[in-house]
C-alpha cells in the first residue's frame, strides 16, 4: 500500500512537471533539464550514506521521516517559480528519495530472507507499474484540462501520498539497528569488498538497457523507422503491462546468489535478442518495422524482467546483514551511475551510427551477464573474509 500511493503521485508529476513549468511559470526546456540533471546528481551522492544512516538509526524508522519530509518538500511545487528555486526543491526531493530508497531496500533484505527478498521486489515493482501508469492517467487529465489549477492539484496530490505514504510506513515491523562498529571497523565496509564493488559496476551496466524505452526509443522511431511516432506509447504501454503482469512470475527461481547470476545471464540474452529485433525495423517497410518494434520490445521486456530478477538475489545475498542499507545504497549508485552515462552511449551508439549500434549495445550487455557469473562466484568465496574484514576492519 505505501509504495502504491506514493508511485500514483509521483506518476501524476512527472506527466505533468516539464509541461508546467515551461508552459505555465516560463522557464526554458534546457533549464528544466538542468534542474532534473542536477537533482539526480544529488539524489546518486545521497543513496550510499544514507543506507548506512539506516543500518545504524534502524530502517523503518527512517524511512518513514525521510518519505515524509520529501512530502512536505514536494509542496513546494505549489510555490516555487524561479529556476534556482525549483533547483533547490527538486534537489532536496531527489537527496530524500533516493536515500528513502536506499533504506527501503536494505530494510527488505534484512526481512525478507531465504529467496523471499526478490519476490518481494517483483511484487513491489509490479505494484510501483501499476501506480504509475493510474498516476499518469491523472496526470493526463491534467494536461487535457491544462489550466494552472489542474497541474497544481496533481503537484498537492504527489506531496499528500507522498506523506501518506510515510505515516503508512509506521505499520511495518521495527527493525534494530545494526550492532556499533568494533575497534578498527571501518565506517563503510562496501568500500573495502571488492568483489561487490565489481558487481555493482557490471549490474550498473546492464541497467543501462532500462534508458532505451525512454530515450532510444522516441528518437530511433521518428528518425530511423516509417513507424508512426505513436508506438512511442504503444511500446511504453506494452512495457508497463507486462511487468505488472509477469514480474512476480518472472522472478522466480532466482532464489541465491548463484542462480541469480544464471537469471541475469538469461536476461542478458533476451535483452541483445530484442535490440537485434529493434535494429531490423531500420530501412524496412512501415508495417514490419511495427512488427519488429513491438517483437523486439516483447523480448527485450522478457529479459528486462529476468535480469531485474537477478541483479537483486545478487545483491542481497552478497550483502552482509548487519549492512543491508549501506550495501543497497551502494548497489544504486550503479543504476543511477547508469542514467547518467546511458542517455549520451545510446544516442551515439543507435541514433548516430544507427542499427549496427543496436547490435554493440546488446553485446556490451550480454558481455556484462557473462562475466557477472565468475564474478559472483569470486564474490561469493570471498564472503567469509570481507565479512570478517566488517567485523575487525
Amino acid at each position: 500500500m505505501t509504495t502504491f500511493v506514493n508511485r500514483a503521485g509521483t506518476g501524476a508529476a512527472v506527466t505533468t512537471f516539464a509541461l508546467f513549468f515551461t508552459r505555465v511559470v516560463g522557464l526554458e526546456p534546457t533549464q528544466v533539464g538542468l534542474v532534473l540533471s542536477v537533482a539526480a546528481a544529488v539524489g546518486l551522492v545521497g543513496q550510499f550514506p544514507i543506507g548506512h544512516l539506516g543500518d545504524v538509526r534502524g530502517p523503518r524508522e527512517l524511512f518513514r521521516s525521510l518519505t515524509v519530509v520529501c512530502g512536505v518538500v514536494l509542496l513546494g511545487l505549489l510555490v516555487v517559480r524561479s529556476v534556482w528555486g525549483l533547483m533547490l526543491v527538486m534537489g532536496a526531493a531527489q537527496l530524500l528519495q533516493s536515500g528513502a530508497g536506499a533504506v527501503r531496500n536494505g530494510y527488505i533484505a534484512r526481512i525478507a530472507v531465504g529467496g523471499q527478498g526478490v519476490a518481494f521486489k517483483a511484487y513491489l515493482r509490479a505494484v510501483t507499474n501499476v501506480a504509475m501508469s493510474l498516476g499518469a492517467a491523472l496526470g493526463g487529465i491534467a494536461l487535457w484540462i491544462d489550466q494552472t489549477w489542474a497541474y497544481l492539484g496533481v503537484f498537492a496530490v504527489d506531496g499528500l501520498s507522498t506523506i501518506a505514504a510515510g505515516l503508512l510506513v509506521s505499520r511495518l515491523p521495527h527493525l534494530d539497528p545494526a550492532p556499533p562498529r568494533g575497534e578498527g571497523e571501518p565506517l563503510f565496509a562496501v568500500l573495502r569488498d571488492p568483489p561487490f564493488v565489481a558487481v555493482t559496476v557490471l549490474c550498473g551496466l546492464v541497467a543501462m538497457h532500462f534508458v532505451v524505452m525512454e530515450v532510444g526509443i522516441p528518437l530511433w522511431i521518428s528518425e530511423h523507422t516509417t513507424a508512426p511516432t505513436s508506438m512511442v506509447a504503444v511500446l511504453l504501454i506494452l512495457n508497463t503491462v507486462v511487468v505488472a503482469l509477469f514480474q512476480v512470475r518472472l522472478s522466480r527461481g532466482a532464489d541465491d546468489v548463484v542462480t541469480s547470476a544464471r537469471a541475469m545471464l538469461v536476461g542478458c540474452v533476451w535483452i541483445a535478442a530484442g535490440f537485434a529485433l529493434i535494429a531490423l525495423s531500420d530501412g524496412v517497410t512501415r508495417w514490419v518495422a511495427v512488427a519488429a518494434l513491438v517483437a523486439g520490445a516483447a523480448v527485450h521486456v522478457v529479459g528486462e524482467m529476468r535480469s531485474s530478477a537477478g541483479q537483486w538475489g545478487i545483491t542481497m545475498g552478497l550483502a552482509p546483514m548487519e549492512h543491508q542499507g549501506q550495501y543497497q545504497g551502494f548497489a544504486s549508485m550503479g543504476f543511477s551511475l547508469s542514467n547518467v552515462i546511458a542517455p549520451t552511449l545510446i544516442t551515439w551508439l543507435c541514433i548516430e551510427w544507427g542499427w549496427p549500434g543496436w547490435l554493440v549495445l546488446g553485446g556490451l550487455v550480454l558481455a556484462c551477464g557473462v562475466a557477472l557469473v565468475p564474478v559472483t562466484r569470486w564474490a561469493l568465496a570471498t564472503r567469509e573474509r570481507y565479512g570478517a574484514l566488517s567485523a575487525s576492519g
